[in-house]
């Protein structure tokens, strides 16, 4: 059974950092895209940022710049380094597992809460 587990959420004031982690068991997806999703409260889940399978990277116009995503694939980790948080920032973060290179998100974490104080 697939199952991503997020960590690493918390309280944290504006400006600061925080370093989200998601493992995935179950299978590997070396080789599949491995996404962030956020959804603050009252407001539709909304893409975060990606890493595909070739490596490649993309993000959402509001974080770029601020946040970058990487992957251990060793590990079957993908990891979102959130830097110069920002208030607007508050959200539950979501991991997802693509069933191919580019997307296809089919496997979901429970979330993992960011607090962003101003």
């Amino acid at each position: 059974q697939v199952q991503l587990v997020e960590s690493g959420g918390g309280l944290v004031p504006a400006g600061g950092s925080l370093r989200l982690s998601c493992v995935a068991s179950g299978r590997t997806f070396r080789g599949n895209a491995m996404g962030w999703f956020r959804q603050a409260p009252g407001k539709e889940r909304e893409f975060v940022g990606a890493n595909r399978g070739t490596g490649s990277t993309y993000y959402t116009d509001s974080v770029k710049g601020r946040f970058t995503i990487f992957r251990d694939n060793s590990k079957n980790t993908v990891y979102l380094q959130m830097n110069s948080l920002k208030p607007e920032d508050t959200a539950v973060y979501y991991c997802a597992a693509g069933s191919s290179w580019y997307g296809d998100y089919d496997n979901w974490g429970q979330g993992t809460q960011v607090i962003v104080s101003s």
